[in-house]
Formats: structure tokens, sequence, C-alpha cells
């Protein structure tokens, strides 16, 4: 007899399952997270470029930031801070989901409850350190300058928008921090092939420097 239990796991890529109502950190590997990644795209999947902007390519930008203002201050970051800056929205790639901000409220205390399930999964996973409350508003620096650039450069929104629609105070970028790094146009969405390598090559980089 067929089970009559709704079916909560999605298979991945690399033919592992991931139980979305109980995970754990052995449900996918690490090119099944970068690809999600890549094919979660942040803004709601809205662009004013031929593509949208993964979360896989803000998720870099997040972290080069997020060193660099580290750095500013005089210490640089450590590589198990930058894993956790990388993955601070690896939920969303297991998920496939990146739910803009004034949708959250109305998915309610499940939906919620199932991310924080996922984001634990990961941090055992990778071993990562729960944010105490200085690193955690420092991350949010970096995630907020990210946001604010990306809805200006990315998106076509106004900076005076920014401040006002979408209660980012960041005062967006003009330099794409991501160009001196990978090089190509400034702000241009990557195609998702090459957001995934990117992300994976960071990723093994940071596990073996923490490893």
């Amino acid at each position: 007899m067929a089970s009559t239990e709704p079916r909560a796991w999605v298979r991945m890529p690399s033919a592992r399952r991931l139980d979305l109502l109980d995970p754990t950190p052995f449900d996918w590997d690490d090119s099944d997270l970068a690809l999600g990644l890549a094919r979660t795209y942040r803004w709601g999947g809205h662009s004013a470029w031929t593509r949208p902007l993964s979360v896989a390519q803000h998720s870099l930008s997040v972290m080069h930031l997020r060193a660099a203002d580290s750095l500013a201050r005089g210490k640089a970051l450590a590589p198990l801070e930058a894993l956790r800056e990388l993955l601070h929205d690896a939920e969303e790639g297991l998920l496939g989901f990146d739910c803009i901000s004034p949708l959250k409220p109305f998915l309610g205390a499940g939906f919620k409850a199932l991310s924080q399930r996922l984001e634990q999964a990961v941090f055992l996973r990778y071993g990562l350190p729960r944010w105490n409350q200085r690193d955690y508003a420092a991350h949010k620096r970096a995630d907020h300058l990210a946001a604010a650039s990306e809805a200006v450069h990315v998106v076509g929104w106004s900076a005076a928008e920014v401040r006002r629609t979408l209660q980012i105070r960041a005062q967006p970028l003009t330099t794409d921090p991501l160009v001196a790094i990978y090089g190509g146009q400034a702000w241009e969405p990557w195609e998702a092939t090459l957001a995934c390598e990117r992300f994976l090559a960071q990723l093994e980089q940071l596990k073996t420097r923490t490893g």
C-alpha cells in the first residue's frame, strides 16, 4: 500500500535525499549546495539585466565585503568566519527559494521553523560557530551593503527608494567588490554554471583552511 504521508524530501543532483522537514548534515554534498544557490535568485528573480542575481553570487559579495570591513578595522577575517559569511544563506539553496522580506510574515511560523532547521543542519555540517551579537552586527552591515548595492545596480531601484521603500540605510557602493577578484562587467549577474563554479571553489578553499 502506498504511503499516505506527504513527501517531504527532495532528490539532490548527487542522488542524495534531503528531508526538508527533518534535515541532517549528510543529506547533500557541496556541489548540490553550490548548484542550488546558483539557481536560487535574489529579489524575486527580478533584474534589470538579462539574468537574475543568484544567491551564490550574493553570498560571495557578502563574504568579501565582510572581510574588507574586518581588515579596515585592523583584523583579518578568520577562515571559519569567512566560511560562515559564505554560507549565511545556504538554507535558501537547499530549499531553492529566497523569500523577499515583505512576504515572510505571510508564510508563518511553519516556514520559519523549516528554514531554521535547514540552517542548523548547515551549521552542523560545516562546523560553524553560532553568531554572537558583535559578529552578527558586522555580518548585517555587509549584508545590507550588498543588498543596497544590488537594489540599485542589479534591480534598478534608486538610492532614495532603497532608503525610503526598502528601509535599507546602507549607502549603495559604486564599485562592484567582485570585479577586482573575478573580472567581468560590474554588477552583471553571472550565469548559473559560473556562479556554481566560483561558489564551490571558494567553499572548498575555506574548508581546506578550516580543516
